[in-house]
């Protein structure tokens, strides 16, 4: 089977067909869009056991082939079958080689037979997946049938990615494949898999198992480090090398190559903690939990590059990948500066600065690969101290990495944030999972130009492609992992394989149905929240309350209703805000022409909600480091909240609050742990001192204007998940409404989650 696909989802799938009236709009929805496609007249019918011909002994077209057969059959209940030699008869498709060159291929489907012609096995497996894309039924059951196209077809770039983070988060081998089938449903051929790192070691090394046996595990940070015992946790885990090579054959199998990372000199922690010899300080005795970039940095010994070489060379048996990619990112120099060691070893090498030296380091591991075969890649930092003669750069710092190594006759790849790091938000939703606070959108992924215009013609050639990077230190859980890819990874696809020309948000835009049904297809529960209306609401007036929607994305039209019926394609299109009366309901939903883009949002229209934001909803005092926190505590129902905040000055405001009345405020807060390393920033973040040691919320008119209320923080310091905070509030006026917290320490971090304001209420006192 090409995927696990869950029965509840399977059976969802095969329901999941399209409306006759809505295959003609659907014939040709193939996502990334094709270089040149020509419909036809007439449509080819696919029933079960019709065959899918190979030449005999081509082991891959078999291999496309069978993915094919596996896929119809998962996903829309015909299987085929796959017979060699010469076609005989008509009906059926034809894998055949010949044709354009590379990951190139032309399919061909008239009423006869679908034909696919490629040079490369690539190419056979790419007009593999056109044809799954373009299969259709009227009915469960039904033959499939493939409206009648030519299509020519090669990608724009060679390289066209993905970085997952599994040292972070720990990913299951099924999740991973299932990120894999939707990257090949995509046309994505490289999975960066990110394998090493400060927070955890995630591969077998068998010269060196306490890598994994202690790299591979540490306790989390906070109230989730604890079992309600008392107990701590161990969270983790690690891959062996049989799971990875199955992981290898997988990925190869559906044409994608896996490029391991293995960290180096910096981002070690987990390493250098399992075998302290190649630190250069004592090392701590764990793995250590925060977030971010520690200072631990492997030393420059020949013991210690031994180390480095074996893993490498165990590395290497894994995995075939040409390219190896070493890391090299947010080395921080500290330890290098303040140890007599290293400084006499950079005199004997005749080195002029720290930076010399991790360029000195990184060239001798690039040796070591060159003479195995393989290619180095690392972050753009790689460049700085002087790049490695064979380096290729990942520019993940803006675009100057790359124009920089491109300048210099090296190869490059496009990964820049925060556009294309997919661990950020993919709307402003509080309903959006925990990750990094900037938005990285479907459209914003969809429109970055990967053609930097500092180049000249030649050297745009070392622009290998591009890839999205998701880091995982706030994606606890495999399906968040995969609703963080999906669907941007669609819109990197298609920026990644179809030429510029062709390219075009409308014709993507119109696609989008086809591609989100087909993720569902195969498993995948990719992130609809973007998709779904949001609902801000006026300061209520008499019986009428305003209300704007948006879904921020500009996808699609949202439909609305105001009588608590379900919103459809024909409902009232949201064009401008609205005036509703008091104790109505609102319902609105997106649809992309007649298809509906994510559920049905609901408000009941009342002072309450009108006056209720969430953390996300108000505005930020500053933009510093700004990251949508998950609750280390959990509620009852083991749910945890979410936070949106400047984690170096958490300070919220409600603008333009009208507390000509006075008002009760309910503030709902949480803390959490300050579990953040900030590289070589080593003194403390500045704390307001409370007057109470357990720390007290303060509300001002105004940030910097007079305080309203300063309350205790004494039942919430109790309570590791959120606790309501009820705050009276004289008349003042119109103005802003600041929200800070007073605390002896940065540990824990207070954060605020939401407010409620009723106007001209008071709390009653105990």
């Amino acid at each position: 089977m090409p995927f696990a696909l869950r029965p509840a989802l399977a059976a969802v799938a095969l329901a999941a067909v399209l409306p006759a009236p809505a295959l003609a709009a659907q014939a040709f929805a193939v996502t990334p869009a094709p270089a040149k496609i020509a419909p036809a007249h007439g449509s080819l019918a696919l029933r079960a056991g019709d065959a899918v011909w190979i030449a005999a002994g081509d082991a891959e077209a078999r291999i496309a082939a069978q993915w094919l057969v596996d896929t119809l059959a998962a996903t829309r209940g015909v299987r085929l079958s796959i017979r060699e030699g010469e076609p005989t008869g008509s009906g059926g498709v034809v894998l055949s080689r010949g044709g354009p060159a590379g990951e190139a291929y032309v399919l061909d489907v008239s009423s006869q037979r679908a034909q696919i012609r490629a040079q490369n096995k690539a190419g056979l497996f790419y007009g593999a997946v056109s044809l799954w894309q373009l299969a259709a039924q009227e009915k469960a059951g039904a033959p499939v049938r493939v409206q009648a196209v030519r299509i020519e077809d090669a990608p724009r770039f060679s390289w066209r990615g993905l970085m997952l983070d599994s040292t972070r988060h720990y990913q299951s081998l099924p999740t991973i494949k299932r990120i894999i089938d939707g990257m090949a449903s995509l046309k994505l051929n490289t999975l960066h898999w990110h394998l090493t790192d400060d927070q955890g070691w995630r591969l077998e090394i068998k010269k060196y198992p306490n890598l994994t046996d202690h790299g591979a595990w540490r306790r989390p940070a906070g109230a989730a480090g604890y079992k309600a015992s008392g107990e701590e946790v161990r969270y983790g885990g690690f891959y062996t090398q049989d799971q990875a090579r199955e992981i290898v054959a997988y990925a190869a199998a559906r044409s994608i190559v896996v490029v391991p990372e293995i960290e180096m000199p910096g981002h070690a922690q987990a390493a250098i903690s399992s075998y302290p010899r190649l630190g250069t300080r004592p090392a701590a005795d764990r793995v250590m939990a925060d977030w971010g970039v520690y200072p631990d940095i492997f030393n420059v010994d020949d013991e210690t590059f031994a180390f480095l070489e074996d893993v490498l060379d165990e590395v290497m048996a894994i995995f075939p990948s040409e390219y190896i990619h070493v890391g090299g990112d947010e080395a921080l120099k500290a330890q290098w500066e303040a140890s007599p060691k290293i400084q006499a070893r950079m005199k004997e090498l005749g080195l002029a600065d720290e930076h010399a030296l991790q360029s000195y380091f990184i060239q001798r591991i690039e040796k070591h690969l060159n003479a195995k075969g393989r290619r180095l890649v690392g972050w753009d930092e790689i460049l700085e101290g002087g790049l490695a003669p064979n380096a290729t750069v990942m520019s993940w710092r803006g675009l100057e990495g790359a124009v920089a190594a491109a300048k210099q006759g090296h190869d490059t790849v496009l990964a820049p944030g925060p556009v294309l790091y997919f661990d950020h938000r993919q709307s402003t939703s509080p309903d959006e999972p925990p990750g990094r606070g900037k938005l990285s959108t479907l459209k914003t992924v969809y429109a970055f130009d990967a053609e930097p215009s500092e180049l000249t013609p030649e050297q745009h050639k070392h622009v290998l492609g591009m890839q999205a990077t998701m880091f995982s230190e706030h994606i606890r859980t495999d399906e968040r992992a995969v609703t963080m890819l999906f669907p941007r990874l669609a819109a990197l696809a298609e920026n990644a394989w179809t030429p510029r020309e062709r390219q075009g948000w409308a014709g993507f835009e119109d696609r989008l149905p086809a591609t989100l049904g087909r993720l569902s297809d195969l498993g995948l529960a990719y992130d609809a929240v973007p998709f779904e209306p949001q609902a801000t609401f006026d300061w209520p007036r008499g019986s009428q309350i305003g209300a704007s929607l948006d879904t921020g994305l500009q996808v699609g039209e949202v439909r609305y209703t105001t009588d608590g019926s379900e919103p459809t394609a024909a409902s009232l299109r949201y064009a401008a805000p609205l005036k509703l009366s008091a104790g109505s309901q609102l319902k609105a939903r997106t649809f992309q022409g007649k298809h509906p883009l994510g559920r049905v949002r609901a408000w009941n229209v009342t002072a309450d909600t009108a006056l209720t934001r969430r953390s996300h909803q108000l505005t930020r005092c500053t933009e510093g480091l700004i990251l949508n926190l998950e609750d280390d505590g959990a509620n009852a129902k083991g749910e945890r909240a979410t936070f949106l905040l400047d984690i170096l000055n958490p300070c919220w405001i409600w603008k333009d609050a009208d507390l000509s009345a006075g008002a009760k405020l309910t503030v709902t807060v949480g803390q959490l742990p300050y579990n953040f390393q900030l590289g070589n920033k080593l003194e403390p973040l500045p704390v307001r001192p409370p007057s109470r040691p357990e720390g007290e919320l303060e509300v001002r008119f105004g940030c910097k204007g007079p305080r309203l209320a300063t309350v205790p923080l004494t039942q919430a310091a109790k309570n590791s998940a959120l606790t309501d905070i009820v705050v009276d509030v004289p008349p003042r006026g119109l103005g802003d409404i600041c929200f800070t917290f007073a605390s002896k320490a940065i540990e824990p971090m207070w954060a605020l989650h939401s407010v409620r304001i009723t106007p001209g209420m008071v709390a009653k006192a105990d």
